[in-house]
Parts: C-alpha cells; sequence; structure tokens
C-alpha cells in the first residue's frame, strides 16, 4: 500500500493542487504535524503484535524522526489534554547529552515535531519532558545502566544501541523497567553495527525490523552530502553499513574483518603482470545448489615476493547454474578482464570440469586444482597475505567480503559452503603463494 509521501512524490501539481483545496482550514493547519501521511515506508511502525519494533538504517534515512514520531503516537490522545496509550515513557542514548541535544532538543527531535497545543514542557533539573495530559518521557544514559535499575515505563525509545559501550548491560536494565501497562513497546533506532545486543535483538521473534538506505531520505538531505559519501564510500563494506543499513556480521576469530578490509582499499595499477579467473564449482547444477563462486585477481609480481600485490577485480559468483552457465560465466570473466589462466577446483567434478569449461572455449588456458587440505588451512596463508597489506580490494564485492567475514580458524561460520571465498583463495594462492614458495625455494646446482 502507497504512503502518502510516496502518492506526493509520484502526483502532478495539479493533482496536489486538487487534493489540498479539498480540505478544511482546519485540516490544513494540521497537516504539517500528521506524520502518518508525509512519513516514508520504513518511519510507520508494522502491523501486527510486538515487543521491539527496530528501525536500522543508513545516515540520514530519517531513524531519528521516527523514533520522536513514534514516542508522540503514544504519549497523545485525540486531544491535547486526553491520554494515550503511554504515561511514563524512557529515553535511552548513549549519554544524557546525546539525549538532550538528539532526541530531545534536535532537529527531529521530540520537540521538533509537536504541535502547539501538545508541546511538551522540558525540566532541565529533572532531565524530563512532560506532556500537557500528564505523560512524562525521562531520558537516561546507556552509561549508567543502574540508573534504570526502580524506575518503570510502559514505553521506551532507544536511540543509537549499537554503539553503546555498556550495551547488553543497559538494554537488559531497561527490559526489566518496561513493565508498565497492557502492553509496553520500545523502539530502537540505530545505524547497524556487528554486536551481540542488536543480533540477538534481531533474532527475538517479538521484534519486527523496517529498513532503510540513506537514499530512502535523499529529498531532506543536502546534495553535495550525498554526491560526497557516494563518491568516497558507494560499493565499499564500510558504506553498505552507514549509507545501506546493513548489519554486517563478523565471527569470532574471523580471518578477515571489515577494518582490515576497509583498509585493503586501494585503485587497480594500468599494468598487471597477471590475471587469473578462480573458480570453485557446485556439487550440481539445480536450484538448490551451492553457488559456483568465480573471483577474478590480479597481481603485479616484480622484484621479490615481499613486494608483490594482488587486486581483487571482480566476484562474478553466479547462482543456481548448470556447468554450461557457470563455464560461460567464468570465460565471460576472463574476456572481460584479459586474463590469462581459469584456475578451478576439481574435487568434486574431476576430469567433467575440465571438459564442461572446453566445451564452451577449447583454447582456454586452464588449470585443474584439488584441495588436499581443508578451506581453514587454505585460507590462511592467504588471510595473511591481507594481514602483511600486500592485497587490495576495489569496490562492489560485498557478497565475497561477507563471506570473508564470516571464515575463522575452526571454519566457515555461516550458512552453505563460502564458494567465493573458495575461488578467492585459489586465485590468490595461483597468483602469490605458490609462486613465493617456488621463489624462495633453494636451486640444487649439479656437480
Amino acid at each position: 500500500m502507497k504512503s502518502a509521501s510516496a502518492w506526493l512524490a509520484s502526483a502532478t501539481p495539479e493533482m496536489v493542487d486538487e487534493f489540498l483545496e479539498g480540505l478544511s482550514d482546519e485540516t490544513l493547519m494540521a497537516l504539517p504535524w500528521l506524520f502518518e501521511f508525509w512519513a516514508l515506508p520504513h518511519q510507520l511502525p508494522p502491523e501486527g503484535v510486538w515487543k521491539s519494533w527496530v528501525i536500522m538504517g543508513g545516515r540520514g534515512a530519517g531513524k531519528t524522526r521516527a523514533g520522536a514520531e513514534w514516542v508522540r503516537a503514544q504519549v497523545e490522545g485525540a486531544r491535547p489534554l486526553d491520554h494515550g496509550v503511554a504515561r511514563r515513557v524512557a529515553l535511552v542514548g548513549e549519554t544524557v547529552d546525546q539525549v538532550r541535544e538528539v532526541m530531545v532538543f534536535g532537529a527531529s527531535g521530540i520537540l521538533a515535531c509537536s504541535p502547539p497545543d501538545r508541546m511538551p514542557v522540558w525540566e532541565a533539573g529533572r532531565k524530563r519532558l512532560v506532556w500537557p495530559n500528564g505523560a512524562v518521557a525521562e531520558i537516561y544514559s546507556a552509561h549508567s545502566p543502574e540508573s534504570l535499575r526502580g524506575p518503570q515505563f510502559d514505553a521506551a525509545w532507544v536511540d543509537e544501541l549499537a554503539k553503546w559501550t555498556k550495551a547488553e548491560e543497559a538494554w537488559d536494565m531497561l527490559q526489566f523497567a518496561l513493565r508498565l501497562g497492557d502492553n509496553p513497546r520500545q523502539v530502537v533506532t540505530t545505524t547497524p553495527k556487528n554486536v551481540g545486543v542488536l543480533k540477538a535483538i534481531l533474532k527475538n521473534p517479538s521484534t519486527v525490523l523496517t529498513q532503510a538506505p540513506t537514499e530512502a531520505n535523499k529529498a531532506y538531505l543536502a546534495a553535495s552530502f550525498l554526491e560526497e559519501v557516494r563518491a568516497r564510500y558507494a560499493g565499499t563494506r564500510l558504506g553498505r553499513q552507514e549509507l545501506d543499513g546493513v548489519l554486517l556480521e563478523e565471527a569470532e576469530g574471523a580471518l578477515w574483518t571489515t577494518a582490515g578490509l576497509e583498509a585493503c582499499r586501494a585503485p587497480v595499477p594500468e599494468k598487471l603482470s597477471r590475471i587469473v579467473v578462480a573458480v570453485d564449482p557446485p556439487v550440481t547444477g539445480h536450484a538448490g545448489s551451492d553457488e559456483c563462486g568465480i573471483v577474478v585477481v590480479g597481481a603485479v609480481t616484480e622484484g621479490a615476493p615481499s613486494e608483490w600485490r594482488a587486486f581483487v577485480l571482480e566476484d562474478a559468483t553466479v547462482s543456481a547454474a548448470s556447468p554450461a552457465d557457470w563455464a560461460r560465466a567464468a570465460i565471460s570473466a576472463m574476456e572481460r578482464h584479459g586474463a590469462d589462466r581459469l584456475v578451478a577446483e576439481v574435487n568434486q567434478g574431476g576430469d567433467l570440469v575440465e571438459s564442461v569449461v572446453r566445451q564452451v572455449d577449447p583454447l582456454v588456458p586452464f588449470r585443474a586444482v584439488r584441495a588436499s587440505r581443508g578451506k581453514t588451512a587454505r585460507a590462511e596463508p592467504v588471510a595473511a597475505l591481507y594481514e602483511q597489506g600486500r592485497v587490495h580490494h576495489g569496490r562492489d564485492l560485498g557478497a565475497l567480503e561477507d563471506q570473508m567475514c564470516r571464515m575463522t580458524a575452526r571454519g566457515y561460520d555461516g550458512k552453505g559452503s563460502p564458494d567465493r571465498v573458495d575461488a578467492l583463495v585459489w586465485a590468490l594462492t595461483e597468483l602469490m603463494v605458490e609462486p613465493a614458495a617456488k621463489w624462495r625455494r633453494p636451486q640444487v646446482r649439479s656437480l
């Protein structure tokens, strides 16, 4: 169902004029304060029964406004002095100053969103808002979880939970305090980060989630801001988190981390010594099959191995592909990048893997590789190259990087098989690991 704001955005000026002319003077005066009319879809509470509503979005996606308007909807009645569904509200942020400056006095905070006849009064000494109908919202700092021991509430607004230093403890204390009324509820507005408390909340059956990227709210953001952050972060892992509002998970003890991958961003040099396409074929080729990992990597291998540098050029992985489909995708990747070799694991398919590839291109330079060690053992030398700063990433490698951040010393901590990582490992083994081992191997001179 289209929201009113979406309808307005697509309506012609004549349609808008006709709509506004049909409203009474009282309705026109009230229109700016009717958030349901102007809100974006991700800013409206989901229907159904829930305890926690998490609004997870990019920077500037309108999360704060949604939280403030939800508090209004809870405490306000039909008329200024009528009671709403909530009478005692907790406003919890990282610090008291941030609650006051963002959630209460901010440009999208409660005071800015409230109409004159329902405007709450700020009582600075008691750190609280009091509405004309007697509803009260008290502010709390997540740095002091114990301050939530004792008070009780029927609603709560939690802001930027993912960056709290005492997040789990503060969240637990709030849950014990949220015990008034028939249906105490809370809204969480946050940019996603890989923290345990947020992941636990999202897994709770009583939680509902809405998500939106920064772009969803572009009508209210400076064009120069959007241009700058797009140019700098679009297609990066940090951009997926901070702009797209995607929760990027890392397994405990992961061989790769978000911070490490962001640190390895670098432009590709004009001349590369070699380029290979590596393939990790699925066992079967149907809708339920694993993906066929296809990764393109180039390298500059001049000088000693310590000076060599590799560049991940593309993740060309395909899903639910038949053998002929993934073979064509791999050959196409070779043609796009001018690769000099196709490397494919043949543990599962044996000679059939090369046979499928040669049906697409009989002359393709092909090397079959067999895994004699487990995935983690193969990945660790490649992870070491990253730690040494010798492998670099461009942009738009999100799915590959997600898998990388779930590879641990204990194995892959994710669903399915890490086919993209396997292909990456084969490519870097071909370009960097094995040639370096041969380069260092002492030569035996005959007598």
